[in-house]
């Protein structure tokens, strides 16, 4: 199994993830079901890992995938340089018990 599909068309699905992601780089921390949260944790240890590499070719590719260049300023800025001693296990997936309207299980979403 590649990815999550998570019920959605992959346009969507993409749009979602990239939203995601955005908003988690930008907070530190985010509130979702357990699946979404799974999937936005491959693809912000992804970009954490871009942020520590810190050329332009990264910056570019960082660009790509974000919504907000003040987050891929931070990225680079902050973030990278942050966990540039760590080896990956940038984020972590917290189980939050369940959603109340339709008992969904939920997960926050930090970084460490």
């Amino acid at each position: 199994m590649g990815y999550r599909k998570l019920g959605r068309r992959s346009d969507h699905r993409r749009s979602m993830l990239r939203n995601m992601t955005t908003s988690l780089l930008r907070e530190g921390k985010i509130m979702t079901t357990e699946p979404k949260a799974k999937e936005v944790r491959r693809i912000a240890e992804k970009m954490i890992t871009l942020g520590k590499r810190g050329d332009l070719h990264a910056r570019r590719q960082a660009h790509a995938y974000l919504l907000d260049d003040e987050v891929v300023h931070n990225l680079f800025a902050e973030i990278g340089p942050k966990y540039a001693e760590r080896q990956g296990g940038y984020t972590r997936v917290i189980k939050a018990g369940y959603r109340r309207g339709d008992a969904a299980p939920t997960a926050l979403v930090e970084l460490v």
